[in-house]
C-alpha cells in the first residue's frame, strides 16, 4: 500500500484531539513540572510495538518537547541497551524483561500494554506442542525461553527440539518453504505467514490459555531514569497508555499514522495486528503477569530469582495505579 499522506495523518490526529486523546492532560496541570523535556524511546520493527509508535503527539501534549525514537536490536539486546541508558523507555515481552532482571540489568517494569503477539505455526503433521519432539523448530525475533516454557508445560525438554535460530538461515522462509516443522512467529511474521498460506496455527497466545490471561508486552524503563524522574515517568506512561487505547479503539487510524510516519511498511499487516491482539491494558494484571512468567522460568531453570524478588527489585506500579484511577476509559 502507498504511504499515507501527511494531510490524512494530521486529520486523524485532529480527530484524536477532539476525542480528548491528544491535548493537555487534566492531571498534568496540577502536577509538578517535568524533570526533563527529552524522552528517548527504544523501537524495533515490530507491529505490536504500535503504542510506542503512536505516542509521539500524546507525549508532546504531556510537555515533552524533544521526543526521540532510537532504533535498537530485538530481544535481549534491546533490554540491555535500555539498562545501559541508551534510551529511557521501551516495550517488550515480559519474559525477556524478567530474564534480564534475573541477570541484574537495571530496569523497572511500570505497566502492561497488551496480550497476544506470539503464534506457533506448524506443518500439517504437527497438531500440537507434544508433536514437536524431535522436530526442527525455527524462531527469529521470539525468545527461545518462551517456547521452552511451552514445551515444558506438556512434558518436553528443551533438548527434545532441534532449534533453528540463526538469522542467516532465514528460519521464516525455511518454514514457509517446508524446511522446518514449526515456527514461533512474532508480528508481523504471523501476518506474513498467513499471506503466504504457510502452515497452520497450533498455539495463539491471544486466544489460548494460560497465555491469553496475561500481558505479552509491557512498558519498561531504565531504572535510574524512573527513580530520578517520577513526573516524567508518569506522563510518559500516561501518553503510552492513551496510545494503547487508540490502537484498540481505532486501529485503522492508528495504523495509518504509524505507516505515514515511516515506522512500518505494510499498512495491511499492521492493521491486522491491531485487530487481532487485545490492546486492553486495564483488563489484565501486570503483577500477576510478572509472577506467572517468573515462576515458569524458574521451574524450567532459566532464572534463579524467585518471582517475589523479581517483583520487588524490578517493578514499580505506583504510576500505573495512579493512572488506572485517572484514565477510567
Amino acid at each position: 500500500m502507498a504511504m499515507i499522506g501527511r494531510r490524512r495523518i494530521v486529520t486523524g490526529l485532529a480527530a484524536a484531539a477532539a476525542a480528548g486523546l491528544i491535548g493537555t492532560p487534566q492531571g498534568a496541570a496540577t502536577e509538578p513540572p517535568l524533570e526533563t523535556t527529552t524522552l528517548r524511546l527504544g523501537r524495533i520493527p515490530a507491529s505490536c510495538d504500535a503504542p510506542i509508535y503512536s505516542a509521539d503527539e500524546l507525549l508532546r501534549a504531556e510537555g515533552f518537547t524533544d521526543v526521540r525514537f532510537v532504533s535498537t536490536t530485538p530481544g535481549r539486546a534491546r533490554i540491555e541497551a535500555l539498562g545501559r541508558g541508551e534510551f529511557d523507555f521501551t516495550m517488550s515481552f515480559a519474559v525477556t524483561q524478567i530474564t534480564a532482571l534475573d541477570a541484574g540489568i537495571p530496569i523497572s517494569i511500570v505497566a502492561g500494554l497488551h496480550a497476544g503477539c506470539y503464534e506457533l505455526f506448524a506443518r500439517d503433521a504437527v497438531r500440537g506442542i507434544t508433536d514437536l519432539k524431535g522436530k526442527r523448530v525455527g524462531l527469529l525475533q521470539s525468545p527461545p525461553a518462551f517456547l521452552i516454557m511451552m514445551a515444558a508445560s506438556v512434558g518436553l525438554d528443551r533438548k527434545d527440539i532441534d532449534w533453528v535460530t540463526d538469522p542467516a538461515l532465514r528460519p521464516l522462509d525455511l518454514f514457509a518453504d517446508g524446511g522446518l516443522d514449526a515456527f514461533l512467529a512474532f508480528p508481523p511474521e504471523p501476518q506474513e505467514l498467513r499471506a503466504r498460506h504457510a502452515g497452520h496455527v497450533i498455539v495463539n497466545t491471544a486466544l489460548d490459555r494460560p497465555w491469553s490471561h496475561y500481558f505479552c508486552c509491557m512498558l519498561v524503563g531504565n531504572r535510574e531514569f524512573v527513580s530520578k524522574n517520577p513526573v516524567a515517568t508518569k506522563r510518559a506512561a500516561r501518553a503510552i497508555l492513551k496510545a494503547t487505547d487508540l490502537c484498540d479503539s481505532e486501529p485503522e487510524r492508528a495504523a495509518q499514522a504509524i505507516v505515514g510516519r515511516g515506522f512500518a511498511d505494510r499498512y495491511d499487516f499492521l492493521r491486522q495486528t491491531l485487530n487481532d491482539y487485545p490492546y486492553k491494558w486495564r483488563e489484565y494484571d501486570a503483577e500477576d503477569t510478572v509472577r506467572f512468567y517468573a515462576l515458569r522460568l524458574q521451574e524450567v531453570g532459566l532464572i534463579k530469582s524467585s518471582p517475589q524478588k523479581i517483583i520487588a527489585d524490578g517493578t514499580d506500579w505506583r504510576f500505573l495505579n495512579e493512572l488506572k484511577r485517572e484514565l477510567k476509559g
